[in-house]
């Protein structure tokens, strides 16, 4: 009987131990993730983001293929594939613009902001462009891809909240225009607005 009791009053010791041991692991796995670089995240948010516009600019256009991950690289003067046309006008209908003007319009946005992003260069204006290209593929053309675009949207609204980080050039001339123009109570830089007495970007 004696024997039984100790067993269970050391199982209950146990398990109240267990408890603030499980919470200290998880305070301390916390405070880890608190110290993922904000710079590290950004660069894969922009990597990645960049990508996915890329490829689908280079499925618009021919003569001109660059491909850094496989190393697929055709350098030719760029034109709209013979079937972009004709894929707006049936596939990717849009109201108010003529596929003839929304098919270049599309392919030239998905070349000029990834390079753009990827760069980190007017990063903010180039998230809030792509922001809006996802909203304009989610409403009139492909509604029920909400969980692709819901995720490119959450990339693009990081980039336009915490900026592209220093492993950008957006940073680079923050830092160089803070450098020259300390007196100005704030300098407008690309994709960004600029207190010099603050850090810029993150």
């Amino acid at each position: 009987m004696n024997t039984r009791t100790e067993k269970s009053g050391t199982t209950d010791a146990g398990e109240a131990l267990s408890i603030p041991g499980i919470a200290g692991l998880i305070r301390s796995f916390i405070a880890i993730c608190t110290h993922i670089p904000n710079s590290l995240v950004a660069f894969v948010a922009r990597f990645s983001i960049a990508a996915v516009f890329w490829k689908s600019g280079q499925t618009k256009i021919q003569g001109l293929s660059i491909d850094i991950v496989s190393g697929d690289f055709t350098l030719g003067w760029p034109r709209l594939s013979d079937s972009v046309v004709a894929l707006f006008k049936e596939e990717y209908r849009l109201p108010l613009i003529a596929p003839e003007i929304a098919a270049p319009m599309a392919a030239f946005a998905e070349h000029l902001f990834p390079v753009m992003i990827l760069l980190g260069l007017a990063t903010r204006m180039s998230a809030l462009a792509l922001l809006g290209m996802t909203l304009t593929i989610q409403i009139f053309v492909y509604p029920d891809a909400y969980p692709t675009h819901g995720t490119w949207a959450a990339v693009l609204l990081y980039l336009m909240a915490h900026g592209p980080g220093r492993l950008s050039l957006d940073h680079w001339i923050a830092r160089r225009y803070q450098l020259t123009t300390e007196a100005a109570a704030f300098v407008v830089t690309p994709g960004l607005l600029v207190n010099p007495g603050q850090p810029g970007i993150k």
